[in-house]
């Protein structure tokens, strides 16, 4: 009897990809052609490569799950929820500093919400993980952007149609006032918000899986941030299970030492680290 196996696939949504022209629609109202919000380099090529392993090893994957980031356009980091001192809008990739706001540099648009966001801001930083980080607006709610990749789309559907099952999706990042990278909880939570807290039925469904296949965007980000949360909560602790698909996930540019470093810690703590091929070979064998 095999082993069960369940492929966990992160943010694999347009907005990431750093898609070739020809995959992009245009915009039915204007006519322009719409373009990746936050694009990753590598990508695409990543998501390629993991349909291919999709299709090639869907017999021997028991269950998929897909996260999707999924922002309001309002959200703490994206540039309508800011200000600089002068009263003019705050640029993308700008990161933001609890002090820089007791100092008057940036200021929420809301001044009701300064008092909460100063909150938000020293949680954040005492946790130790993150600056916030002002990013382009992406995967907003409801946009094309906001969809899988094409290619991973298809190759999931081609595996419910073969399996007869569905493919599990898992929403986070809808409450506008902490950034939520990891699939598991918010950077922040916050006990008014469920959706903010730590995902114990997530946590736990993956847990009873006996190879946890791991793949999706961006290893400088969501990717790390959710694999550093199942190492740390998986109630079996039995890390050695995850398999992290090192050609199907790509950082954000200028992240590149931070999915190193991530990538490194990992195998220290004995997650196990391979190409889609050699993990479509060990699964081969696993069922020999």
């Amino acid at each position: 009897m095999a082993r069960p196996t369940e492929l966990l696939i992160i943010d694999a949504q347009n907005d990431f990809c750093d898609l070739p022209e020809a995959w992009c629609p245009a915009d039915p109202l204007s006519g322009a052609r719409l373009a990746p919000a936050l694009p990753v380099p590598g990508a695409h090529a990543d998501l390629l490569r993991l349909a291919g392993f999709i299709a090639a090893a869907g017999e021997r994957i028991d269950g998929i799950t897909v996260t999707l980031d999924s922002h309001h356009r309002y959200d703490i980091a994206h540039p309508g929820y800011w200000l600089t001192a002068e009263g003019r809008p705050v640029a993308p990739f700008t990161t933001i500093t609890a002090a820089q706001v007791r100092a008057g540099s940036f200021r929420p648009v809301l001044a009701a919400e300064h008092d909460r966001t100063l909150r938000y801001l020293d949680a954040l930083e005492a946790a130790g993980r993150y600056t916030l980080m002002c990013w382009p607006v992406h995967c907003q709610l409801g946009s094309w952007g906001h969809g899988l990749h094409a290619g991973v789309l298809a190759a999931c559907n081609a595996w419910e149609d073969a399996q007869h099952k569905p493919v599990r999706v898992v929403d986070k990042g809808s409450f506008p006032w902490s950034e939520h990278y990891s699939a598991l909880m918010a950077e922040v939570p916050d006990p008014a918000d469920p959706s903010t807290a730590l995902n114990r039925p997530l946590l736990e469904r993956l847990d009873r899986a006996e190879t946890l296949l791991i793949a999706g965007e961006a290893s400088s980000h969501c990717v790390k941030a959710t694999v550093e949360h199942l190492v740390e909560h998986l109630p079996s602790g039995r890390v050695g299970r995850l398999w992290l698909l090192t050609d199907c996930m790509s950082p954000v540019a200028g992240f590149e030492p931070q999915a190193a470093a991530f990538l490194d810690a990992m195998r220290a703590s004995g997650v196990q680290t391979l190409t889609h091929d050699e993990a479509a070979a060990r699964l081969r064998q696993e069922i020999a």
